[in-house]
């Protein structure tokens, strides 16, 4: 299968006329972040620098800033929550690239690829804890518990991707709960805190919310795409990681739900001797299946699917630049995930 080679600029969720909105704001983001280093205890001050200041697409803090937006004035409770988000989302990247054995993020070698895994692993549950108490302080402490029920869901969607790992029985239906879980409750939680800080009502907070969770969902499908068709210098970051770690995403459990793949049982057992054996999985083998398939396009189209829900919950809102911006997310996504 050929790998997906596209302008940079055009495999951005969030375009240029979308920060260009929240930029002064996204700035005040970017500035309390790297304050939060000095925080920590000098000893480990340096590790935390390196994990909070590579950049990234900060989807959750713009997502944040759009629901504010969107629903009233952006303020200074915004950027807090902004900050305890993306702050939750690191911590969950430098855990997941320890189970994945990651070398690459964001075009940087990983906390595990430099210090290893033991360090890595107190140094996100660092980021944890100290997420958790900055969204504590908040005068009202709805956000504090929503902050803190939507990392536990997080946490719980990683446990069961973990438990059901080469796991030939997993269904469509058990993938869309483990990524609703660990990826779409920060988004979806975006919206919604970032909402509720504007005093919108309990309607409209809900609209957002959806907004969030099917943007959320759509967007992990394109991710997981992009694991098996992606370009690794491109994306910045490992790639190959899922199939190897026997992570079964949508476009390997439609090839293997497909009927142009002839015998699914000769496949299954296939990938099950290969990775009961010790030896290592054939990956290239598996992707040309897939390729075989049309399974990425089949996963693309139920993306698409997911976009045009998060678009209908925006009906109805204002129709200001901020909501404007949400719809224009959903429609980046949706064009990247149709050039797959």
């Amino acid at each position: 299968m050929k790998r997906l080679v596209t302008p940079p600029n055009m495999m951005s969720l969030a375009c240029e006329q979308v920060i260009e909105l929240v930029c002064a704001h996204l700035h005040s983001v970017e500035e309390k972040i790297l304050q939060q280093s000095s925080l920590f205890n000098p000893m480990v001050e340096n590790y935390i620098t390196h994990v909070t200041t590579k950049g990234g697409k900060r989807l959750r803090p713009i997502l944040t800033l759009l629901a504010g937006g969107a629903t009233g004035k952006i303020t200074s409770e915004h950027i807090d929550l902004a900050v305890v988000l993306e702050l939750i989302h690191t911590a969950t990247l430098v855990h997941d690239d320890i189970i994945d054995g990651a070398d690459l993020r964001r075009s940087q070698a990983t906390a595990n690829a430099k210090w290893g895994n033991a360090l890595s692993v107190l140094l996100g549950d660092y980021l944890f804890s100290h997420a958790l108490r900055l969204a504590a302080s908040f005068s009202n402490r709805e956000i504090g518990r929503k902050v803190a029920d939507a990392s536990t869901e997080v946490c719980s969607g990683e446990i069961l991707q973990t438990q059901r790992r080469f796991d030939l029985k997993l269904s469509i239906a058990d993938y869309h709960r483990i990524i609703k879980m660990k990826t779409a409750a920060l988004l979806a939680l975006s919206c919604e805190l970032g909402s509720l800080i504007s005093g919108a009502s309990t309607r409209t907070i809900g609209a957002l919310r959806r907004f969030g969770q099917q943007l959320g969902i759509a967007y992990q499908i394109y991710d997981d795409c992009l694991d098996l068709v992606g370009n690794e210098s491109q994306e910045g970051k490992t790639l190959g990681t899922d199939l190897e770690k026997g992570k079964f995403t949508l476009p390997v459990l439609l090839m293997l739900h497909s009927k142009k793949l002839g015998d699914n049982d000769e496949t299954n057992i296939r990938i099950s001797l290969l990775t009961k054996s010790g030896g290592a999985l054939d990956t290239s083998a598996i992707v040309s299946m897939v390729s075989k398939t049309g399974a990425v396009q089949a996963a693309s189209r139920t993306g698409v699917r997911l976009l045009a829900g998060a678009k209908n919950s925006l009906l109805g809102m204002p129709e200001n630049r901020y909501v404007l911006a949400l719809n224009s997310m959903a429609c980046q996504l949706e064009f990247m995930l149709k050039l797959l």
